[in-house]
C-alpha cells in the first residue's frame, strides 16, 4: 500500500510541477483547481525536486557573453568583455562585478603569462572573488594607499591571488603617492620596489580599475592637494589607471602627480599586451570611454546600465 500511495503521489507531483513550472500556475490556484490543500501543493512540489521529475538548472552567462558586450567589443576594439546584467547602482553591484572579472581573468590567463595587479576597489573585489588561477606569477604594480576603507593592501591582493595561483609574486612594501618627487625617487631606488617595477615589464595580462577625474571618482583624486589637483583639471585629464593620467582623447599627460607615484609608468601601461578595466557608473563613462578611445585598456567589465550609455 505505501508503495501505490508513493506512486500516485509522484504522480500527482508530476500533475502540480507542470501547472507550477510550466503554466506558471500559483499555488493557491493549483490548490483550488486539484481540490487539494496549498499545503500539499507545497509538499508536493518538494517531492518533484527530491524524486528528480523536476531538475533546476542556473547557467552563468559566459564571460563575453550577452549582445552588448559583443556589441562594446565590436565599437572599441576591445579583445575582452564582460557585461553584469545589473545597475550600477544597486547593493550588491560590487561582488557581482568582482565576480564577473574573477571569471573573465580566468578566462583570459594562460599558463606562460604574467599577471599583474595595482589596488584599487574594483580590482579589490576582483581578487576576493577568485577561486582559481593557472599557475603563473603575479606582480604587484603600485604601492599601496594608506587611506582605503577596505581590509586590503597592494600587497595583500598579490599575495592572495599569489597564493591561488602558485606560480610565485613579486611585492614591495611603499605608499603609492609620495609628497614630493625627491621622496619619490628615494623611495624607487630600494631594491625591491625598483626589482618589482622593472618586472612590470615582463606583465601580459593586467586588471586595473579606472578612476575618473573628480571627487569620489578616483581615489588618488581625493588624496591630493587642491592645487596639484586643479592644476591636473586644467590640463584636460579626464580619468587615470595605476596613476596614468589621460586625457579626453586617451593621449597621456605628464602632470604634477606622475613625479610623486610609486608604480608602472604610463608606457609600460601601455606596452601590456592585455589590460583589462573594472568599471562602471555614469560617474566612469567619459573615461572608460577616453582610456578605450586610447588604445589603455583593451578588456573591459562593466554594468549594463554602463554598456548601454557607453554604446549611445
Amino acid at each position: 500500500m505505501a508503495q501505490e500511495r508513493s506512486d500516485d503521489d509522484l504522480m500527482l507531483a508530476v500533475a502540480v510541477a507542470r501547472r507550477h513550472y510550466e503554466q506558471g500556475q500559483a499555488k493557491t490556484d493549483i490548490a483550488e483547481a486539484l481540490g487539494i490543500s496549498r499545503f500539499k501543493v507545497a509538499r508536493l512540489l518538494d517531492l518533484a525536486l527530491e524524486s528528480g521529475v523536476v531538475r533546476i538548472e542556473i547557467v552563468e552567462p559566459e564571460p563575453r557573453g550577452g549582445g552588448l558586450a559583443d556589441e562594446l567589443m565590436d565599437r572599441f576594439g576591445l579583445t575582452r568583455c564582460a557585461v553584469v546584467p545589473m545597475s550600477s547602482t544597486a547593493p550588491e553591484v560590487r561582488g557581482e562585478v568582482g565576480a564577473a572579472a574573477a571569471r573573465l581573468l580566468g578566462d583570459t590567463v594562460r599558463e606562460g603569462d604574467v599577471l599583474g595587479l595595482p589596488w584599487s576597489r574594483t580590482v579589490h573585489d576582483m581578487v576576493y572573488a577568485l577561486e582559481s588561477l593557472p599557475k603563473v606569477p603575479i606582480v604587484q604594480l603600485s604601492g599601496a594607499l594608506a587611506t582605503t576603507r577596505e581590509d586590503s593592501s597592494a600587497v595583500d591582493l598579490v599575495r592572495r591571488a599569489g597564493r591561488i595561483a602558485g606560480g610565485g609574486r613579486q611585492v614591495f612594501f611603499a605608499p603609492l603617492l609620495m609628497p614630493d618627487a625627491a621622496a619619490a625617487h628615494a623611495v624607487r631606488r630600494d631594491a625591491a620596489v625598483s626589482d618589482t617595477l622593472a618586472s612590470a615589464g615582463d606583465v601580459t595580462v593586467a586588471m586595473v580599475g579606472v578612476g575618473a577625474w573628480g571627487p569620489g571618482g578616483s581615489t588618488i583624486y581625493d588624496m591630493l592637494d587642491e592645487e596639484c589637483r586643479n592644476e591636473i583639471t586644467d590640463q584636460g585629464v579626464v580619468g587615470e589607471a595605476v596613476g596614468t593620467c589621460f586625457d579626453a582623447d586617451g593621449r597621456l599627460v605628464t602632470t604634477c602627480l606622475s613625479e610623486r607615484l610609486i608604480a608602472l609608468g604610463p608606457e609600460q601601461l601601455r606596452d601590456i599586451p592585455q589590460v583589462i578595466a573594472i568599471a562602471h557608473g555614469p560617474g566612469k563613462v567619459a573615461a572608460v570611454r577616453a582610456a578605450m578611445a586610447g588604445g589603455l585598456i583593451s578588456g573591459l567589465v562593466t554594468t549594463h546600465d554602463t554598456a548601454r550609455t557607453l554604446l549611445g
